[in-house]
């Protein structure tokens, strides 16, 4: 028969996670998102690259209006293609192109090559790796 408060003893022992073990859990940690957005809208629409030609910032996101460049001689259209990236504060982002969603989800989630997460301690900027 096993003693209760021995089983209590050994239970606390294999999920002891106190502050002393792990001083950093209690910091603030930014997470920073960088974006290829030229190159994230190549890979969404498939075909020619793409070029920021405005973006406009607010409290909650980063919107970025988009062209197309010239496209080749042989697919050669008259107006090039028009795009708006948004990409909120949260890791949230929106990709119109010609008023069409390409892209309506989060970019934490490691759904796009071009999109990269790095965090750091608020307090320092010192990089933090996470394993």
């Amino acid at each position: 028969m096993i003693n209760q408060n021995d089983l209590q003893a050994e239970l606390a022992s294999l999920v002891d996670v106190d502050e002393t073990s792990y001083p950093g859990w209690d910091e603030p940690i930014i997470c920073r998102v960088e974006v290829d957005v030229p190159g994230w809208l190549t890979q969404l629409a498939g075909g020619n690259e793409w070029e920021v030609c405005g973006e406009d910032e607010d409290d909650t996101c980063i919107s970025f209006a988009l062209r197309e460049k010239a496209p080749t001689k042989s697919a050669a259209r008259a107006v090039p293609k028009t795009a708006e990236v948004t990409l909120y504060h949260n890791g949230y982002a929106v990709v119109d192109v010609e008023g069409t969603a390409l892209f309506d989800g989060t970019l934490t989630s490691g759904t796009s090559e071009c999109a990269h997460l790095s965090y750091y301690h608020a307090e320092s900027g010192e990089p933090v790796t996470l394993n």
